[in-house]
């Protein structure tokens, strides 16, 4: 644990950061390098294909796996306690419930893949690429539910190093069978959806390894693994609010897509391309705003509010420099940057016009994130949470609807930062009235 009560706090959270914005870097580097093969080898079509998939598969993992972090605060708390009887229920329980979690994820998968796609309005050239993409990942989501359980018990356990470690792995991986199925094989989607299930079959393959050999304590025996039904109802308490909001975004996500399909292959395409550099371009502010979070909970905890301010005008500072500086890149290179994911005219165009508008408002998007850390980080998970969904369901969706039958698809991308500039009004309106304050759960006590 760092102490983050003492010492210069713009370095503090800016070192607190980095390791998390390496590792969601190599997570996102996971779908964008697959976005670019696919997109140079196969065409536009196929990139769209891999893209209209992303939001259902996003919106079957979100929910469960958001419920599943209620296991890894479990298990972080039995660990510091001691208590390793009560870990080893924990990490059993948390099996079985993501065992038969994948099963029901499959099966739901498989049924209502085609008719969502088609709710989606995916266009017809499309359809067949993007069924079958989906209907792989649906077939191997146990491993990916896998894979993701095991980091989220290594998370508990005080391990974060070591997940990292098997997503790099992962990613290579997953590149290296990108090219392999992809440009030797010829098997087109298809591949890139048998090198994504494989590359996550890997990594849950090493992780329990792992945990097996250095956790012994842990070690797997399905005939003695037991289903504790107190332990269950409260992870769930605890994790289910995060994933009503994961799949609250998830399905705003899809009405974005809904939008965005009905202009046609090579606007899904764009939005494909411009997505994977949009969050690259989100990650310094939303890794910074995770750093402050833990930067508040301590210094409030140690009765110190004046390390709180300086730490936010900090993590401001820092933000501002970095959004600026991706701001200048992508709107200056913004042609370039999307045609290394595919060269037709048409997909540059309306994804370079997705980078100025999206990208001039990057400073927006991190000041609003920043300041949610800071409510987050006291303790006020709720208003973060209440204004992320108004700003999506009540700005962004309508007003991208609206828009769109006016300017095409610039209306859209308008959608986006308008959304981004209420939700940053409003947490900075709520972080002024100092409210979040009184959520401070441990005082320091002289």
């Amino acid at each position: 644990m760092k102490d983050l009560t003492q010492g210069n706090e713009g370095k503090l959270i800016f070192y607190f950061a980095l390791p998390m914005l390496i590792g969601n870097i190599f997570q996102q580097l996971y779908n964008t390098v697959d976005s670019i093969i696919v997109g140079n080898t196969l065409g536009k079509e196929a990139l769209a294909a891999v893209g209209a998939s992303f939001p259902i598969i996003f919106l079957l993992v979100s929910l469960i796996m958001g419920i599943a972090m209620g296991s890894t605060i479990l298990i972080a708390q039995f660990f510091g306690a001691g208590k390793l009887d009560e870990v080893k229920k924990t990490i059993d329980t948390t099996y079985i419930f993501i065992f038969f979690s994948a099963l029901a994820a499959t099966i739901i998968g498989f049924a209502t893949s085609g008719p969502i796609l088609k709710l989606l309005r995916t266009p017809d050239e499309v359809f067949p690429m993007a069924k079958t993409y989906l209907d792989i990942i649906f077939a191997g989501i146990i491993v990916m539910f896998g894979f993701n359980s095991i980091s989220a018990i290594l998370r508990g356990l005080g391990d974060s190093k070591t997940p990292l470690y098997f997503l790099i792995i992962s990613t290579l991986v997953n590149i290296g069978l990108d090219l392999l199925f992809i440009k030797v094989f010829n098997w087109g989607v298809a591949g890139a959806a048998w090198a994504t299930v494989i590359a996550q079959g890997v990594s849950f393959l090493l992780g329990a390894i792992y945990l097996h050999k250095t956790h012994e304590f842990f070690s797997f025996n399905f005939n003695k693994m037991a289903f504790e039904r107190q332990l269950f109802i409260t992870s769930i308490k605890i994790g289910l609010p995060a994933g009503v909001q994961q799949m609250l975004v998830a399905t705003g996500m899809m009405a974005l897509s809904r939008i965005v399909n009905g202009f046609g292959t090579n606007a899904v395409a764009a939005y494909t391309a411009a997505g994977r550099l949009d969050s690259f371009a989100s990650m310094p502010a939303m890794n910074l705003s995770a750093a402050l979070s833990s930067f508040v909970g301590q210094n409030l905890g140690a009765n110190k509010p004046e390390r709180v301010k300086n730490g936010y005008l900090a993590t401001l500072g820092m933000a501002t420099l970095i959004s600026v500086v991706i701001t200048i890149t992508v709107t200056l290179f913004g042609r370039e940057l999307i045609s290394l994911f595919n060269t037709d005219p048409d997909v540059i165009q309306i994804g370079t016009s997705y980078l100025i508008i999206v990208g001039s408002f990057y400073l927006v998007f991190s000041s609003m994130f920043i300041t949610n850390g800071v409510l987050r980080g006291a303790g006020d998970t709720f208003i973060p949470m209440f204004f992320t969904i108004c700003s999506l369901w009540l700005v962004r969706v309508p007003i991208s609807a609206y828009l769109s039958r006016l300017m095409g698809t610039n209306g859209i991308w308008w959608g986006i930062p308008i959304a981004w500039t209420v939700g940053a009004a409003l947490s900075g309106g709520y972080y002024l009235t100092g409210r979040w304050k009184r959520k401070v759960i441990v005082k320091y006590e002289n």
